[in-house]
């Protein structure tokens, strides 16, 4: 497992770009932690670090975004899901064998449905406000 800080959502976006670098498609990346804790940060790099040029936002109303680059990147938002019905309902296992990379915000919400080689990325506060501490495990 990895232990990386930062300390700005500037460098959270960078952590993303770095780790897009080490992506080649059908990947999926389980973001845990809170509000505010940066996830949609973290993925506007990885996808600016996949060459995508679109604007990157939360997708909490639409439940996933779609972002076309070096890879495709499928950008969901698990926070409403509450049961296997929802989770259905959002076409995320239709994704997973897109080829595309799937990242995952709220993951804690899908855990049972979470691929077994998932990458996992917990995200918590550090001890200053814009501090984040990202536990990854499952990169290669």
């Amino acid at each position: 497992m990895q232990e990386i800080i930062t300390s700005s959502p500037a460098e959270t976006e960078e952590l993303g770009i770095k780790i897009a670098e080490n992506l080649t498609g059908g990947e999926v990346l389980a973001l845990f932690g809170g509000m505010g804790m940066g996830k949609t940060a973290f993925t506007r790099g990885l996808a600016r670090g996949l060459g995508i040029q679109d604007g990157v936002s939360s997708p909490t109303f639409a439940l996933v975004h779609e972002y076309h680059g070096r890879l495709d990147v499928y950008h969901f938002d698990m926070f409403r899901v509450t049961g296997w019905d929802d989770l259905y309902s959002t076409g995320f296992f239709d994704y997973l064998d897109s080829g595309g990379v799937l990242v995952i915000e709220w993951s804690e919400n899908i855990e049972a449905a979470l691929p077994q080689d998932a990458i996992r990325i917990e995200i918590q506060q550090g001890t200053r406000e814009n501090e984040r501490i990202f536990h990854i495990e499952g990169m290669k």
